[in-house]
């Protein structure tokens, strides 16, 4: 009786370990990822943001091209001036831009710019980097220096002066003036981003095609298309998945950077546009009324401010959460 006793409670034990609910990495990833407070608050953030994009013409007081006679830089709601045409109206929040047109409006639409062009380009690059990547690392030799060396090309040209080039000779073009400029920005964006995902990937494939199951499935047959697709992507994917995070906020900032130079994206004028506006078209119509009208250059300085740093956090946290070093740990 005894010996039945002493044996039930690592019965009990063993069963629990026998039933308990398998797990797996990004499952693991995931779990860590909702504990990092920073993360949830950048998705959190991030989700807002998407919510306004999509939802702008409900959200919006007015349309973002609408333009009030008589209301040429006008204050915020909670300014007054001497200047009753100046002084701040209930009517626009934030005030107006030089031609009467609500700033808080043209805000809300401008997020739909600054998403898109931050998820497109991403899309691109990334896919772009990875089969390029995948191909150097899988089938090395004379095939992997040729790529890489092509990768090194195009990593040495300065990027931001390229997409200047690209944008201000083919702006007047039909390619420039395709959705507005987006289509040549995303372009642009693509062309010589996807250098640093093509390392990364390269770097993971080389570290992991010489592993016991990738020289099992060779020895079965499996062909390189197959191995790279089922076997060699997959455990590349962490990385992958961390890198397309930072790229978001990297295109985000690079639109804002040429719009403010006036070689972004191009002005709509069609009320019915689904894009309207862009924050780097916002500062560059700040720039010249930072004394008159500032809102107009603050609002989009801090919403482009907001939506990097929530960014930055998801990447963070993905990073932290996605390292199997960290299994365990947290």
């Amino acid at each position: 009786m005894a010996d039945q006793v002493a044996t039930l409670p690592t019965a009990a034990f063993q069963g629990q370990i026998f039933t308990r609910k398998p797990t797996s990495l990004y499952r693991d990833a995931w779990q860590r990822l909702l504990k990092n407070r920073g993360s949830v608050a950048g998705m959190i953030a991030v989700g807002i943001f998407a919510v306004i994009a999509l939802f702008a013409p409900l959200i919006a007081p007015h349309n973002a091209l609408t333009i009030y006679p008589n209301n040429s830089y006008r204050a915020p709601f909670w300014t007054q001036t001497s200047d009753p045409a100046t002084s701040g109206k209930i009517a626009f929040l934030l005030g107006t831009d030089g031609l009467g047109r609500d700033v808080l409006s043209r805000a809300i639409y401008g997020a739909r710019t600054s998403l898109i062009v931050g998820f497109i380009p991403m899309i691109l690059i990334v896919t772009i980097g990875t089969i390029v990547g995948l191909i150097a690392g899988y089938f090395g030799g004379r095939i992997d220096n040729l790529l890489m060396r092509f990768t090194d090309i195009i990593y040495a040209f300065p990027d931001l002066l390229f997409f200047i080039i690209i944008i201000t000779a083919l702006r007047e073009t039909w390619i420039g003036k395709l959705l507005d400029g987006l289509f040549l920005l995303f372009v642009a964006l693509a062309v010589v981003n996807w250098t640093g995902v093509a390392r990364l990937v390269r770097g993971q494939v080389l570290s992991v095609k010489e592993k016991e199951f990738v020289e099992a499935a060779r020895a079965t047959g499996v062909g390189g298309g197959r191995i790279m697709l089922r076997h060699l992507l997959p455990n590349c994917l962490a990385p992958i998945i961390v890198s397309a995070a930072f790229r978001v906020p990297q295109a985000i900032l690079t639109e804002a950077i040429l719009g403010y130079i006036g070689v972004g994206v191009r002005p709509a004028t069609d009320p019915n546009s689904y894009f309207l506006t862009s924050w780097g078209n916002m500062l560059l119509e700040g720039r010249d009324a930072i004394l008159t009208q500032p809102w107009l250059l603050f609002t989009p300085a801090i919403l482009i401010a907001l939506i990097l740093l929530a960014f930055t956090f998801i990447g963070d946290g993905l990073r932290d959460a996605l390292d199997p070093m960290l299994k365990g740990k947290v």
